[in-house]
């Protein structure tokens, strides 16, 4: 069973920045698929970043150019640097895992990871990021 925890979120002004982690458990040796997502109330649920085992990353439009992912392998760590931040940044993030193994060694893509994690991947609570103007 893999268990995510988020953490790092809250409340900046715009252009500010923040860092989100999120921890992973998984099996001894066993290595992840991990994403970030996020939504906010009345909306979809969107990809915001991932990150595929060979460190390749993959950002939604919206984000490209102000946030990075980025993985501790060993520890099953990821981490969402979030740089000139705006009102519409605020949202719900949520970190997202699933065992590589189930994918036959490459990760899915972000979209394909919206598509299939909400009933098959591994999801932490979620964590409140909110950038005032």
């Amino acid at each position: 069973q893999v268990q995510v925890v988020e953490s790092g979120g809250g409340s900046v002004q715009a252009g500010g920045s923040l860092t989100l982690s999120c921890a992973a458990s998984a099996y001894t040796g066993s290595s992840l698929c991990m994403a970030w997502f996020r939504q906010t109330p009345g909306s979809l649920r969107e990809g915001v970043a991932s990150i595929d085992s060979d460190g390749s990353t993959t950002y939604a439009d919206s984000v490209k150019g102000r946030f990075t992912i980025s993985q501790d392998n060993a520890k099953n760590i990821l981490y969402l640097q979030m740089n000139s931040l705006k009102p519409e940044d605020t949202a719900m993030y949520y970190c997202a895992a699933d065992p590589l193994t189930n994918y036959g060694g490459s990760c899915p893509t972000l979209s394909e990871a919206l598509f299939l994690w909400p009933e098959f991947g591994h999801w932490g609570q979620g964590i409140q990021v909110t950038v005032s103007s």
